[in-house]
């Protein structure tokens, strides 16, 4: 027999739900025939499933030690990650985590056999002992965003299953003011505010722009003002009104100013020289600046408060260059 008692990171879901996540290799048959038989128990009755968990509730499994540990999936982070991402931490309480992501890693995983920045970030609750292992039996911390991997900047993650939750709905209702800054080819003079339609091709990941609606395409809207030129590139802060799949990269290179290093919606002549002279093998695109909104709940502490992220050092490198070290003071 198991007992297990429900926490704040399992309260306010299904008792259903929840026995999936625990013992997530038994068919879900498995699981209700153990309702009905009284095998698994809430607070000491017989449950359906669809009883909402409270912190305190008892869950008891009345079923035998090998049959508990057969379906529970074995979780080994040390074998996952071989070697372990310091974070670079802009923002951190119990419910939350703002990390600034650097070039070249996944948001989250692409395939089974990946190694994210989610990873790491389970790596450093672990190892901070904020949770344990058996706590991600049943709820597992999250990034909240995505990144492409060539995209460096702000990545917020739910430490909390509250925390998760609102912080997901800021974003999927778009309640954030999302600003990235990035280098591009050519002379910007003025602000703008730029729409269009937004269509992906899965089979090469890649997506292409167009004014007029087609099938299967997004509404996309780019806001962009320049902060600074020279004859070459300049630099934009850039926000999203909405957030697709390479949006900002193809948006741009859509009115003509592709990234810099940007070797999919790019300029194979430009990129070659950034690679030769400042080792730039990938788009100049950073996630900066987010701004949160009026939030209640487990979010009131970033209630109204704007975070940024420093620049890679390739980034800051190249626009120092360009532009002098008084530019970029503030980034």
């Amino acid at each position: 027999m198991e007992i297990r008692e429900i926490t704040f990171n399992e309260a306010n879901q299904r008792l259903d739900k929840m026995l999936v996540k625990y013992l997530n290799q038994a068919p879900k048959s498995f699981l209700y025939k153990m309702l009905r038989k009284k095998n698994i128990v809430l607070n000491g009755k017989k449950a359906t499933g669809s009883e909402i968990l409270q912190v305190g509730d008892v869950v008891r499994f009345y079923l035998a030690d090998d049959t508990i540990e057969k379906f529970k999936e074995k979780i080994s982070y040390e074998q996952t990650v071989r070697s372990w991402l310091e974070l670079e931490i802009i923002y951190e309480n119990d419910d939350v985590l703002l990390i600034n992501k650097p070039v070249g890693i996944l948001s989250q995983k692409a395939s089974l056999l990946d190694v994210s920045l989610n990873e790491h970030m389970i790596v450093y609750l672990l190892e901070t002992e904020q949770i344990t292992v058996e706590t991600l039996q049943t709820f597992r911390p999250s990034i909240c965003n995505r990144l492409d991997r060539n995209t460096s900047g702000l990545i917020t993650a739910g430490k909390s299953l509250s925390g998760l939750q609102e912080l997901s709905a800021l974003f999927k209702e778009d309640k954030l003011d999302k600003y990235y800054l990035c280098l591009v080819v050519g002379v910007v003079k003025s602000s703008q505010q730029i729409k269009g339609y937004l269509t992906k091709d899965k089979s090469s990941n890649r997506v292409s722009i167009t004014t007029e609606r087609e099938p299967g395409s997004a509404t996309i809207e780019t806001k962009y003002e320049p902060l600074v030129s020279t004859n070459d590139v300049t630099l934009l802060r850039v926000q999203l009104i909405s957030g697709r799949t390479h949006q900002i990269r193809a948006h741009l290179s859509s009115i003509g100013h592709p990234l810099v290093g940007d070797h999919k919606y790019g300029i194979l002549k430009v990129n070659k020289s950034y690679q030769k002279e400042w080792g730039v093998s990938a788009q100049l695109l950073h996630a900066h600046t987010l701004r949160f909104p009026n939030c209640p709940g487990k979010l009131s502490p970033l209630s109204e408060r704007e975070f940024q992220a420093p620049l890679p050092e390739m980034f800051r490198e190249v626009c120092e260059h360009h532009f002098g070290k008084q530019i970029l003071s503030k980034f």
